[in-house]
Parts: C-alpha cells; sequence; structure tokens
C-alpha cells in the first residue's frame, strides 16, 4: 500500500513537473515574441527566484545556507553565480531566435560538455558505454540542425553555450554542496540573488532603456502579465524538478527527466504550430536516446565503482 502511493505522488509530481516547464516554455516563448529582450526576462526570472523561495522555504522548514567564508564567494559562489546569470540568458536568447523544440535538442548536449569539462578540469576519464551515448548525441544534434528549417546561427550557439554553462554549474555545484552540505534550493536561491549583481548594472545599460520605450503589439497589460507568469513558472518548475529528484533513484530521476524534454518539445510543436520534418523529429529522438544511454551507463560505472574493494585484495 506504501509503495502504491508513493509510486502515485512520484506520477503526480511528474505530471506537475513536465506541465511547468512545458508552460515555462511557452511563455518564454510569447514574452520574447512580444518583448524581444532576453535580459530583462533573465532579471524577472532571477528575481522571481529570490523573492518567491524566501516565504516558501521558510514555510516549508528548509534549512538555512551555512555561512561562507568572504574568499569563498570570490572563488567558487562568485564565478558560479556568473555561470547561473549566463546560462540563463543564453536560454532565453535560444528560445528567442530557435524553435523551442530545437533548442532543448541542442541542450541535450549537456552530457557531451559535462565529459569534457570533466576530462579537462578533473582528468576523468569516461568509460566506452559513456563514450558511445555521447556520439549518439551529437549524431542526433546534428541531424536536427541539419534539417532545421528556422535554423539561426546566434539560436544554436546559445543553445550550445547555455549547456556548457549548465554543465560547469552541475560539477562545482554538487562539490559546493558535499563541501558544505548546503540544500539544493537555498544554493539555487542563493546563486540567483548573486547573479542579480551583475546582472543589473548591464541590463541598466543594454536594455532597461529600450525597454522603457517598448511598445508590444498587444499592450503592456498583456506583456507584463506574461512576463510576471514566466518569472512565477520557471521558480515552480524548478521546485517540481527537486522534489521529484527527492523521491526517485538517479536512474529512474534521468529517464524521467528525458520523458520532460519530450513533454517540452511536444507541447511547443502543438500549441506554438512549429513545422517540424520527420529527419528532425529523428535527429531530436536519436539525441533523447542518447541521453537516457549516457545516464543509464553513468549509472552502471557508479554502481561497479561502490562494489569495488578499497584495497586489493
Amino acid at each position: 500500500m506504501g509503495s502504491r502511493k508513493e509510486a502515485l505522488i512520484v506520477g503526480s509530481l511528474c505530471v506537475l513537473w513536465y506541465t511547468l516547464s512545458s508552460a515555462s516554455n511557452v511563455v518564454g516563448k510569447l514574452v520574447l515574441t512580444e518583448l524581444p529582450f532576453p535580459m530583462s526576462v533573465t532579471m524577472v526570472q532571477l528575481t522571481s527566484t529570490v523573492l518567491y523561495s524566501m516565504p516558501a522555504f521558510a514555510a516549508c522548514g528548509i534549512r538555512r545556507a551555512p555561512s561562507f567564508p568572504r574568499s569563498y564567494y570570490l572563488r567558487v559562489l562568485g564565478p558560479l553565480a556568473l555561470a547561473k546569470f549566463l546560462t540563463t540568458m543564453f536560454s532565453q536568447i535560444s528560445i528567442w531566435k530557435v524553435p523551442i523544440s530545437y533548442a532543448h535538442t541542442v541542450k541535450a548536449t549537456t552530457p557531451l560538455w559535462t565529459a569534457a569539462l570533466a576530462w579537462l578540469l578533473f582528468g576523468e576519464r569516461q568509460t566506452p558505454g559513456v563514450q558511445g551515448s555521447l556520439l549518439l548525441i551529437a549524431a542526433g544534434v546534428a541531424v536536427a540542425s541539419a534539417t532545421e528549417l528556422h535554423f539561426d546561427a546566434q539560436g544554436m550557439g546559445a543553445a550550445l553555450a547555455a549547456a556548457a554553462l549548465l554543465s560547469l554549474q552541475h560539477l562545482y555545484s554538487k562539490r559546493v554542496m558535499r563541501d558544505s552540505g548546503a540544500h539544493h534550493l537555498r544554493l539555487l536561491q542563493l546563486l540567483s540573488a548573486l547573479a542579480l549583481v551583475p546582472l543589473t548594472p548591464i541590463w541598466m545599460v543594454a536594455e532597461a532603456s529600450a525597454l522603457y520605450s517598448a511598445r508590444p503589439a498587444a499592450g503592456w497589460t498583456h506583456a507584463g502579465t506574461l512576463l510576471a507568469a514566466d518569472g512565477a513558472l520557471a521558480w515552480l518548475q524548478a521546485v517540481a524538478a527537486f522534489s521529484v529528484l527527492s523521491r526517485v533513484s538517479p536512474l529512474a530521476y534521468a529517464v524521467a527527466s528525458a520523458a520532460k524534454r519530450a513533454a517540452v518539445v511536444a507541447a511547443s510543436l502543438l500549441l506554438l504550430r512549429n513545422p517540424a520534418p520527420p529527419l528532425n523529429l529523428a535527429g531530436m529522438a536519436l539525441a533523447g536516446l542518447g541521453v537516457l544511454a549516457y545516464n543509464r551507463a553513468k549509472l552502471r560505472r557508479r554502481e561497479e565503482d561502490a562494489h569495488r574493494p578499497l584495497l586489493p585484495v
């Protein structure tokens, strides 16, 4: 009875996660169509994460972030916050310039970047299974790029940059949580707050005056509502993702994450009516299969390392 109830809870959370993530991407695309200011959308999303998190985390009793020394802010948290700002901004540029379905296919290269950075920074070598899955991802993205009807070099470059920076965040965020015991969501809130420090002056110079003089086609009431909804949805889908992660195994989360990406692609194709030829869909599917194979290979390696004796027998 308990396992059935837990399965029902996880299934409900996954449906909520997929729905929120799909809505966040679709609303984000609509916002950027009305207001082509990706840095302003980034500002709203990061500010929403900081403001909404305060009362929510207090109500849920999530432990406070530990006190970090000033040198740690300069060496680790500052660069991580800068990466957070750039990742969010490049993600907005990608869905502004290219269809959501293609942007998410390109972002499937995140494991490729993770493996490359782990090798460059820590000398970590990958197993043949992981290497094969990375080739699948690269092949899928190549096919999708070659057959994308609305291909844009700037959009593709922004999606690749977002994937690379996200990989860097994953590598160092895990180290911060391991070394300090910081809660996932508290770290997310802290990095979002720190990311606003470099973003605010850049935004004021680059987009503030243009945003002030903008005249959205449907009026400011409609555009402002979309912008506020985008910030709330971006925060909610991040919380939903963590709720799923806290209840399932890494492999189950990897499968759920790949299914979420497919749900976002399907929702964007259905709601935004973006044309996608069969070969384009095949490339997306191949990249998704590569992501699943990558996560399975990584989990298998982790299990083998756990059962390997620490001393020679």
